[in-house]
């Protein structure tokens, strides 16, 4: 939701023309400003406060908190001339909020650069995002990023990033800054022959080294094995191979290795040094081991453990457990020690398509996890009028495609395509659905180089449902009546065996333009009592919260339009003050 916050009459006509322009989301708040706001404050994506902007940061000081969950805060002055991003810069999205308010307005928008504190950037979040270690000046360099310096973008092995500011990018000349994202280590240019594949070290300016946690470490061993000769053996892992051990994520081995106690001393070691967390040890039975393809396999080693496997073998196994169905690889074949064998492998890094569902319309319904998809995303797909209502929740530099022909169809496999290439994708859709809405051959061929995620809107049925006293009991049935995929005889035996189930029963897109409202109330009130419960949203009422409440004798269709929600109650369901409640009887 945008708050449109006035203390004066001009100002709230300012108000009412931007919330014109702005879209559903935004509402002007009537009242005196200040109670207004501690009220509306919890429920706010982004405020506009047509005052000066000091005035502003006299109101929200005190409610401020978190920058990384506070909406972001807007100032207008009265004549619309400066338009200030005062809080909530990238993560609240008030400097795209102020763009957008003074190009309505006429004014000048006077954005804050990067985050709101120094040295706290976008560069924070990927850290966290990406789980990476750092190696560098994170502080420095997110000055930097803030500052608007050259700062080059090193991401070989193409990890999904969110959208950056525009100084970053991979293309820059003569940079101050480098941001490497990889789990190696950089070679020096004069030995780039030697270490085909591996990034290199820039030759100018400084460097900020962000290293994911993709490797999984597998360990072989023979009975008694010394804590030094394990980690002599992981060291190898880095000077001969030039892989990051802090992007070791997890170590593995055989069941019969996991109580060696120089595997789990050199595992503790790892993480003392390397790590602040501790690192799980994955055990896998011999039998488990043997299934997996390795490059180099050992009859020896299956006559003495029962796989031909152990140190590969349990790194790919460990790696497919953690990518969740992502692909693996193996990047360092084992390693022979002092009777210990170490073997490396990687969870690939893949793209990220994340469907979301908006809901009923109102911000307020909308899920939390969806502001957060947003801000990790760096493209955005869906309909005009859909991107408008979480526009002001993008980070700058956000790709925005809406629109097209090919509808929904084209629309996955755009978003498709992209995610495949590496990129962070969201599309955006309206009502409760997800990822079914945007089903098809697109998705279909989405493979392990792509992470899929959905996120449910709040429901229509839900949304209807909390305006008439939450009457859906733990068991109900919900029944579309207009859904093209379902023949009306599969509809109709839905009906009968809700009715017959005693089921609270909710009739989704309840209009009767065909009959079958008419049809589905006949069958209802065939195993309903006259005095049952009835109780109807009619589409659009989710806003002013106009409902209907009465008795199944009592209803009639005129109460009910092509999008109305209707809920039919059970022989739990009560009217009490003008509401649907579930009465249950007591336990025996």
């Amino acid at each position: 939701m945008i708050g449109l916050f006035a203390a004066t009459a001009a100002g709230r006509r300012v108000a009412t023309e931007l919330a014109a322009h702005l879209g559903p989301d935004a509402v002007v708040v009537d009242g005196p400003v200040r109670p207004a706001l501690h009220r509306m404050w919890p429920r706010l994506g982004a405020a506009v406060v047509l005052l000066g902007a000091g005035a502003t940061v006299r109101l929200v000081a005190p409610l401020l908190s978190d920058e990384q969950t506070d909406p972001g805060v807007v100032s207008v002055d009265e004549d619309g001339r400066f338009v200030v991003a005062l809080a909530g810069a990238h993560a609240g999205g008030a400097n795209t909020l102020a763009e957008r308010v003074a190009e309505i307005l006429g004014g000048t928008a006077v954005p804050t650069p990067g985050g709101d504190a120094t040295g706290t950037s976008v560069l924070d979040e990927l850290v966290e995002l990406l789980d990476a270690e750092v190696d560098g000046d994170l502080v420095a360099c997110g000055a930097a990023v803030v500052g608007g310096a050259p700062v080059r973008l090193v991401n070989p092995l193409r990890f999904p990033l969110p959208a950056l500011p525009s100084n970053v990018a991979s293309d820059v000349d003569s940079p101050e800054w480098t941001i490497m994202v990889d789990d190696r280590i950089p070679v020096e240019p004069d030995r780039a022959a030697d270490w085909p594949g591996h990034p290199v070290r820039p030759a100018e300016g400084s460097l900020l080294r962000l290293v994911p946690r993709t490797l999984v470490v597998g360990v072989g061993s023979s009975t008694g094995v010394a804590t030094g000769a394990v980690t002599s053996a992981l060291s190898l892992v880095e000077s001969e191979h030039g892989f990051d051990l802090g992007a070791v994520r997890a170590f593995a081995t055989i069941d019969t290795k996991a109580a060696e106690r120089g595997i789990l001393e050199a595992v503790e070691d790892h993480g003392f040094w390397n790590t602040d967390t501790e690192l799980p040890l994955l055990r896998y039975p011999a039998a488990v081991l043997s299934e997996v393809d390795v490059p180099n396999p050992d009859e020896a080693v299956r006559a003495r453990t029962g796989t031909p496997s152990v140190a590969e073998a349990a790194a790919l196994r460990g790696a497919a457990e953690l990518a969740a169905g992502g692909a693996v690889e193996l990047v360092v074949d084992k390693i022979r020690g002092d009777a210990v064998t170490v073997a490396v492998a990687r969870v690939r890094p893949r793209g990220r398509l994340a469907v979301l569902g908006l809901g009923p319309g109102a911000a307020d319904l909308r899920a939390p996890r969806v502001e957060a998809e947003l801000r990790r995303s760096a493209v955005l797909l869906g309909l005009d009028g859909d991107v408008e209502r979480v526009r002001h929740l993008l980070r700058p530099g956000t790709r925005v495609r809406t629109g097209g022909p090919g509808g929904n169809e084209a629309r996955a496999r755009q978003a498709a395509e992209l995610a495949a290439n590496g990129a962070a994708v969201a599309v955006v859709v309206s009502g409760d659905t997800s990822l079914d809405e945007l089903s098809g051959p697109a998705l279909d061929q989405v493979g392990a180089d792509v992470e899929l995620v959905g996120v449910p809107g709040a429901t229509d049925v839900l949304a209807a449902a909390a305006l008439l006293g939450a009457p859906l009991d733990h068991d109900h049935a919900v029944i579309s009546l207009d859904d093209p995929r379902v023949p009306w005889e599969d509809t109709e035996r839905r009906l009968r065996a809700a009715a017959e189930a005693d089921l609270v029963v909710c009739l989704r897109h309840a209009g009767d333009g065909d009959g079958r409202s008419r049809r589905a109330l006949e069958i209802l009130r065939e195993r309903r009592s006259p005095d049952t419960p009835v109780g109807v949203v009619r589409a659009g009422d989710l806003g002013d919260r106009r409902v209907w409440t009465g008795t199944v004798a009592e209803f009639d269709l005129s109460y009910v339009d092509d999008g109305a929600t209707v809920f039919v109650g059970a022989s739990r369901t009560a009217l009490v003050a003008g509401r649907l409640v579930t009465r249950h009887r007591p336990r025996a």
